[in-house]
Order: C-alpha cells, then sequence, then structure tokens
C-alpha cells in the first residue's frame, strides 16, 4: 500500500487543521493506521490510532482535540487537528500496519510497515 499525506500548513494558536492520508494500491481497510508526529530534535512520536474495527485510540497529549475518522469510499484516513497550540508544531506521518496488530503494539513506529511521506504543520504563537 502507498500512503500520501497533505493537509499540512500554517495555523494560529487555537485554529483548527484536517490532514488526509489517501492510501492506494490497496484498502486501507485491510490495516491498523496510525498517525505520528516528529518535532526538529526530537523522536518520532504516536498521536492516535485507528484499528481496522474502527476503534480509535490517542496520546494523551492530544485527546479531547484531535479526531482520527475514514471515508473507505475514498480510502482516506483523516486527523481532525482542533485547538491547536505551538507544542504541535511537527511533520506529521500516517503510517499502516498489519490489521491484526493489538493496539499496544501500534503505539510505536516498530509496529507499522507502510509509511506516507509526512506534511508539516506549524502552528504559531
Amino acid at each position: 500500500v502507498q500512503l500520501q499525506a497533505s493537509g499540512g500548513g500554517l495555523v494560529q494558536t487555537g485554529g483548527s487543521l484536517r490532514l488526509s492520508c489517501a492510501a492506494s494500491g490497496r484498502s486501507f481497510s485491510d490495516y491498523s493506521m496510525g498517525w505520528f508526529r516528529q518535532a526538529p530534535g526530537k523522536e518520532r512520536e504516536f498521536v492516535g490510532g485507528l484499528t481496522r474495527t474502527t476503534v480509535t485510540f490517542y496520546a494523551d497529549s492530544v485527546k479531547g482535540r484531535f479526531t482520527i475518522s475514514r471515508d473507505s469510499a475514498r480510502n482516506t484516513v483523516y486527523l481532525q487537528m482542533n485547538y491547536l497550540k505551538p507544542e504541535d508544531t511537527a511533520v506529521y506521518y500516517c503510517a499502516a500496519g498489519p490489521k491484526t496488530a493489538i493496539r499496544s503494539t501500534l503505539l510505536s513506529p516498530g509496529g507499522y510497515n507502510y509509511w506516507g511521506q509526512g506534511t508539516l504543520v506549524t502552528v504559531s504563537s
């Protein structure tokens, strides 16, 4: 499966953005999906995940502000980001992992096999 992330940009504190992750080659319903981010000088960190059965889970830092959804017809997964903060500034990546993966393995980058190219989100203060 090939993943194409888009939707990043510059937004002010408190603003919103919606990131998209379009899958091609295979249906994303064959995979567990995840969103990660990486700020300059920091390790890639988990943002949120979506199991094959559409259960979502989030990092504590974004819980209540970010929402993952999917559109099966468009073979696309979304990350809706509200109430953005400067500390949300990072390159955001979508990833696909085994459909049978358990939730704990989806919390780390090693739990995924395929990655999109990343899209930059900058939140100004």
